[in-house]
């Protein structure tokens, strides 16, 4: 049985929670393959909403076995937080499982994070300073300390001496911060941590092939999006590691030939959070508009999104860039209060006219949407149930998206709850 890829297609927060959630239904396991909990997926159940940061979306449904995978980097404490919340909501966490081979996020790549950023300046990344980019830098040091190093006590010290030797010299001599203490961090996570993740340990990369062997159906979810990816998106100002459907294996252990459905996810407009290039972004009245109507605001940070319209440029370089088979759009009902509708089609700079990003980071910085101008349909869609119910307006949209991106829509969201999307014909 072939594995499906869920993959953000603009720069994250397009709803990638609800579309796995959505698909989980008919799914045997969700694997988290990238990323750590500087992403947030939301989920609203019965008007109930669940912020997973590390857990894979597919925890809600009992049938589900959700992996964080190796691809993953983990601060053990969250994930136990997250657990205990979910738990506490009466959902059962005992099937989820851990990689022994994802990487630990410490207090050292926390601390260097926060002091990396503050000494940027006006220069910084924008970054969620929780350890992320300093734990997947010291995975490809070849210095990071492993989910399985837990298992043993001797071996762990043994890594976390030689780090922080290094790490203590970063602090005292660049930063004029006190020492990270080895005890400390040994308290902590021998003492309070390895008993409660030693039983969640596993060797997924063995439980994915299995699955799949067994006729199971596995779904691969990343966090993030294809612009933030490391090598694809707006670099500097990208994640650590690689969201794009190509991560998907690395980050799980399958193959490129176990996966056979990509589903790209985009929202009926765009929206940025942090520091980088939007060429399409909006401010001012309309731009406090799509903020106010799509609750934009991080699911773990509380930041403001930037917001702007549909930018088809993007999701043309999405859709080759993942190999996409279908394409999820959310939160069209957000766009129920306007007269009219922008897309952008392409770019322009200096005459020139891109159809695709330019690979220049600083053509990028100065070019100008073209837009083709579509008529807003002006009515709350939320109760819809059918697309063959959709306002004419509304429909046009979405094949709009669709010829211009050059994937067919499968799924369109007209709410925030689990049951609000309709599916085109």
């Amino acid at each position: 049985m072939p594995a499906t890829v869920v993959v953000g297609t603009q720069w994250g927060d397009e709803g990638k929670g609800k579309l796995t959630d959505l698909l989980a239904r008919e799914m045997d396991v969700v694997v988290r393959y990238q990323g750590g909990h500087n992403a947030g997926h939301r989920i609203v159940v019965d008007g109930e909403a669940f912020a997973l940061q590390l857990v894979p979306s597919g925890v809600l449904y009992s049938h589900i076995t959700p992996v964080i995978g190796n691809g993953v980097v983990v601060d053990p404490g969250v994930l136990f937080d997250e657990l205990d919340t979910l738990e506490a909501k009466g959902v059962d966490v005992s099937r989820v499982v851990v990689s022994g081979n994802a990487h630990l996020i410490m207090p050292y790549h926390q601390e260097i994070d926060r002091l990396t950023e503050r000494f940027l300046g006006k220069n910084a990344l924008g970054t969620t300073k929780r350890g992320i980019g300093p734990t997947y830098a010291d995975k490809a040091a070849r210095v990071g300390l492993r989910v399985q190093d837990l298992l043993d006590e001797k071996i762990f010290r043994e890594k976390l001496d030689v780090v922080l030797h290094e790490k203590n010299l970063i602090l005292n001599k660049i930063y004029n911060r006190p020492s990270v203490l080895a005890d400390a961090i040994c308290e902590r996570y021998l003492g309070d941590l390895a008993p409660r993740i030693a039983p969640r340990v596993a060797d997924t990369v063995g439980l994915v092939h299995d699955a799949l062997a067994q006729g199971r159906r596995v779904l691969l979810e990343g966090a993030q999006a294809t612009f933030l990816d490391l090598d694809h998106g707006t670099y500097p100002f990208v994640t650590s590691s690689n969201p794009v459907a190509g991560g998907a294996c690395i980050g799980s252990g399958l193959g490129p030939r176990d996966i056979t459905d990509i589903v790209g996810i985009a929202k009926a407009y765009v929206t940025r959070v942090g520091a980088g290039p939007f060429p399409t972004e909006l401010d001012g009245e309309l731009a406090e508009v799509l903020v106010t109507r799509g609750h934009e605001f991080g699911t773990n940070t509380g930041r403001q999104r930037r917001v702007g319209w549909f930018d088809a440029v993007i999701a043309r370089q999405a859709r080759r860039l993942n190999s996409l088979t279908g394409l999820a759009l959310t939160k069209l009902d957000v766009l129920d209060a306007l007269e009219e509708i922008k897309v952008c089609v392409a770019y322009e700079a200096d005459g020139v006219r891109y159809d695709y990003p330019p690979y220049h980071q600083s053509v990028l910085h100065e070019v100008t949407p073209v837009y083709e101008t579509l008529p807003g349909w002006g009515t709350d869609i939320t109760d819809v149930s059918t697309f063959a119910d959709l306002p004419a307006a509304a429909k046009a949209y979405v094949r709009y998206i669709e010829e211009t991106v050059g994937v067919p829509v499968t799924v369109v969201g007209v709410g925030p709850g689990r049951e609000q999307f309709v599916t085109p014909s």
